[in-house]
């Protein structure tokens, strides 16, 4: 359900950019903005792990020096079909975690300090599972993807908002026109975050799968979720969405405010790892 949920959001994505390029640039421009946009998400796609790395301080570890870590992530990665990743610590007080990386040849799974204190060995492996999780899903190549569409749609009202537009049809409507120039981002925007907050949906589904152990993660994001609304993180706003509880969003806030955040409420993650545990937990009854 979550993979058709996605197709559906980067299906309306494409329609709009297309929507826009038409009214605003016409084809000259929406290639333009397409182009533009593709570059500057290129770059990111391949310099992600460096780059997120250096925004949390984080710290790439071998096995000598963080044993424990480094042979649950390997036992991890093992039950997922997975390379092994290399592995990082952050020095950060709030537990948190996090991958990035191009593709899983190429990955990173990094946790930080106050998450190894915090957190027991089972809710850990659920954190790590869920963050193996979205490198099995290839999930950074289709958020460089949906970033690329919400950018090129930001170039397209940008240019028709400085050049006036390339379409001088006599009967525009210069209302309509700047009103879709201030309103395509947004919508873009919107659609993106919708797009991340599925695939947070679908690494905690992956996560448990691979540990076979749903409430494991549930009870870490509530234990993260709890402690990232009291300890704060100095992170960039670009690296933040990556963590596996945005430390710039720990807060339920309005539906509307629900919008524009790039993961699910904790309490709704964390309410459907418990329907995926019913069936373990009826199953272990039964035997």
């Amino acid at each position: 359900m979550s993979n058709t949920k996605v197709f559906v959001l980067m299906a309306g994505m494409t329609a709009l950019f297309v929507a826009i390029g038409a009214s605003l640039g016409g084809q000259a421009g929406m290639f333009t903005a397409l182009i533009f946009g593709g570059a500057m998400n290129f770059f990111m796609y391949f310099a992600s792990s460096t780059m997120v790395l250096k925004m949390y301080r984080a710290k790439i570890v071998t096995a000598e020096e963080a044993p424990e870590l480094y042979a649950t992530v390997d036992r991890l990665r093992q039950r997922a079909g997975l390379p092994m990743p290399a592995v990082a610590i952050a020095p950060h007080e709030q537990p948190n975690a996090f991958a990035t990386g191009r593709n899983p040849e190429h990955a990173v799974v990094c946790v930080t300090e106050g998450i190894m204190r915090l957190v027991s060995q089972d809710e850990l492996e659920g954190v790590i599972a869920h963050e193996l999780a979205h490198i099995k899903n290839r999930d950074m190549l289709l958020q460089t993807i949906a970033a690329t569409m919400a950018g090129a749609i930001g170039n397209l009202a940008y240019f028709g908002f400085l050049f006036g537009g390339s379409r001088d049809d006599e009967d525009s409507n210069p209302v309509a026109g700047i009103a879709m120039m201030l309103l395509a981002p947004i919508a873009a925007s919107l659609i993106q975050f919708a797009i991340s907050r599925q695939r947070e949906f679908k690494a905690d589904q992956v996560g448990a799968e691979i540990t076979g152990r749903p409430l494991s993660l549930a009870t870490a994001l509530k234990k993260l979720d709890a402690s990232a609304k009291r300890i704060p993180m100095q992170v960039a706003p670009a690296a933040a969405p990556l963590a596996q509880v945005n430390p710039l969003q720990a807060f339920s806030g309005s539906r509307a405010m629900k919008l524009f955040s790039t993961h699910p409420p904790t309490e709704e993650r964390v309410a459907r790892l418990e329907r995926l545990a019913m069936p373990v937990a009826a199953s272990a009854v039964t035997a």
